[in-house]
């Protein structure tokens, strides 16, 4: 059997197509910033915070970003993106991959606009600088838990006790 064994198989999820869509939309609101990591041209990973809009989930998550930044000269080397994302007061955590493309989409950048990227961009939404970067989620793995902090607790205590036969929390794995 897999690493997935027998105590905790039947709280492992495999999750596709529009259920899967939902699920990760269900975990990725109320998250406003998410790790980017990308393959560096060295072939290391480099990973910097973005900022997530406050759009609902469908398969696809937009970020703005400077067009002269390392992430952009990566992302067109390789377009292979993983996006990690936790909510520890929630229980909530999340990885997504996907494919990411940048573009200078200026409809796309004013639809995206908040009075917040002035700290980045202060020239305002007309910065030639600012460039749109889509990612197309492909596959997700989670983990959250199913309780309060209270029982979480107690549930984490029996499962150290048992050697990790208490269910925790619900994994699940998502393709897009």
């Amino acid at each position: 059997m897999s690493e997935k064994n027998d105590a905790h198989e039947k709280d492992y999820k495999e999750l596709s197509g529009q259920e899967g869509r939902e699920k990760i939309a269900e975990l990725v609101k109320g998250i406003h910033i998410a790790m980017m990591m990308t393959v560096a041209k060295d072939g290391t990973i480099s990973s910097r915070p973005m900022g997530v809009q406050n759009k609902p989930f469908d398969g696809t998550l937009w970020f703005l970003t400077r067009s002269t930044s390392e992430k952009v000269d990566e992302i067109e080397q390789d377009q292979h993106v993983t996006l990690s994302f936790a909510e520890p007061s929630d229980s909530k955590y999340l990885t997504l991959k996907g494919r990411a493309s940048v573009s200078q989409d200026r409809n796309k950048v004013k639809e995206l606009w908040s009075p917040m990227y002035k700290a980045w961009f202060p020239k305002g939404e007309d910065d030639p600088e600012i460039a749109v970067l889509r990612v197309d989620v492909h596959e997700a793995d989670y983990w959250e838990a199913s309780s309060s902090k209270v029982v979480m607790m107690a549930k984490y205590a029996a499962a150290a006790m048992t050697g990790g036969k208490i269910a925790v929390g619900e994994a699940g794995h998502v393709v897009v």
